[in-house]
């Protein structure tokens, strides 16, 4: 994996020594930089035509937007196109700097970036502050319809509700000390844990070792813990990128992947209806109808879903691969594409049964008609008429 070798830089070393040359007393927790990094996801439409979105910005805007270009050996197959964000300042004078993307699948993706300098106490309070902060998303519902109404011409049947999911990634690029990833579990878990979760209270022991099992390192000095609201990353700028691509991609997954189960349970809740009204040869003939729209529907989820899967590739890169496994795991991806996949099943199932029944009821409809016709036949030849 081509990541930076460079270990993250010693600041703010703050030692108290004796003479014999020992720290005196209790140190006072490191201090540390990075950056908060609020992801706001929201499934728009049902597909965006990136080539007339670029044309409609201006292919020089696009270009111009990318902060950081997608690393080697991840490729998009249809590369998401990329707009800043005017700074957003919050009422607490907080400075937002932010970027939004726009999928092929109908996603739009809005990145906002707060810079962090302090001590752990000061990021676990970050963290149980903005975890459940309610109030930014509406923020950022704002900005994106603002930004679709110059992009409407692009969306392929837009949506009028919108699904949306957040994310939290807590990306620390210094630590004083330079500790190693191993050192950093071995005296911060508790923090971490806190952290990811959001939770301004200690957790219990057992709930921290099951956080800090989605763990993952590729180099001494770097980790990553992923939860499925929030991660912490410790690495370089340059390393982060790949986990932050990653768990963004990952949660636009989780995305469609709800919308497709909402769209499902709404076709199957349908098709029951009617089932039950569907009794009767009429009924029978009716269902041939609701086949060929759940069919249609079935094609439809299945393409799309195909798309998502294969929207991004790992070229000869492993680590990126579970990377991206342990992500889709904890977001709950894989939660929400068995969901969908057993719905598809139950749908396929529906549509073979409902095709059997119309069959029945034209092959009865059939028999139906022969019989009349030879009733009629009958009845015609004991009066004497030829028919």
């Amino acid at each position: 994996m081509d990541r930076e070798l460079t270990s993250p830089v010693l600041l703010n070393e703050v030692s108290s020594r004796n003479k014999s040359g020992i720290k005196a007393g209790i140190n006072p927790e490191p201090s540390l930089h990075g950056s908060l990094l609020i992801l706001m996801q929201f499934d728009v439409c049902e597909e965006i035509r990136l080539d007339q979105l670029r044309e409609i910005f201006g292919a020089r805007t696009v270009e111009a937007s990318f902060k950081n270009a997608a690393p080697s050996y991840v490729r998009y197959q249809r590369p998401p196109v990329v707009e800043a964000l005017e700074p957003l300042v919050l009422e607490t004078g907080e400075r937002l700097d932010g970027q939004i993307k726009y999928y092929d699948y109908g996603v739009l993706s809005l990145i906002f970036e707060l810079p962090i300098s302090g001590d752990w106490d000061t990021l676990v309070k970050l963290g149980g502050r903005w975890v459940w902060n309610t109030d930014f998303e509406r923020q950022a519902s704002r900005i994106a319809r603002e930004k679709l109404e110059r992009a409407a011409p692009a969306l392929v049947k837009p949506y009028k509700d919108w699904l949306s999911e957040d994310y939290f990634i807590f990306h620390v690029r210094e630590i004083a000390g330079s500790p190693s990833a191993a050192d950093l579990l071995s005296l911060h878990a508790a923090q971490i844990a806190q952290v990811v979760r959001g939770d301004l209270s200690p957790l219990s022991e057992g709930e921290r070792n099951e956080i800090v099992q989605g763990r993952i390192s590729y180099y001494p000095n770097d980790l990553a813990v992923i939860g499925w609201n929030g991660a912490f990353i410790y690495d370089t700028v340059a390393g982060a990128e790949t986990a932050i691509q990653l768990l963004e991609y990952a949660n636009s997954q989780l995305l469609e992947f709800r919308h497709y189960d909402e769209l499902l349970t709404r076709e199957l809740a349908g098709v029951y209806d009617s089932l039950e009204k569907g009794t009767g040869v009429l009924g029978r003939w009716r269902l041939a109808r609701e086949a060929t729209r759940l069919h249609t529907v079935l094609l439809d989820v299945m393409e799309l879903t195909e798309r998502v899967d294969n929207a991004i590739k790992f070229l000869s890169d492993m680590f990126s691969a579970r990377l991206y496994r342990l992500a889709a795991s904890k977001v709950g991806v894989s939660d929400y594409k068995n969901l969908v996949n057993q719905k598809i099943q139950t749908a396929e199932e529906l549509y073979r049964f409902m095709v059997e029944q119309f069959h029945q009821g034209r092959a009865f409809a059939l028999e139906l008609m022969v019989v009349i016709i030879l009733i009629v036949e009958f009845f015609a030849l004991f009066q004497g008429r030829p028919i």
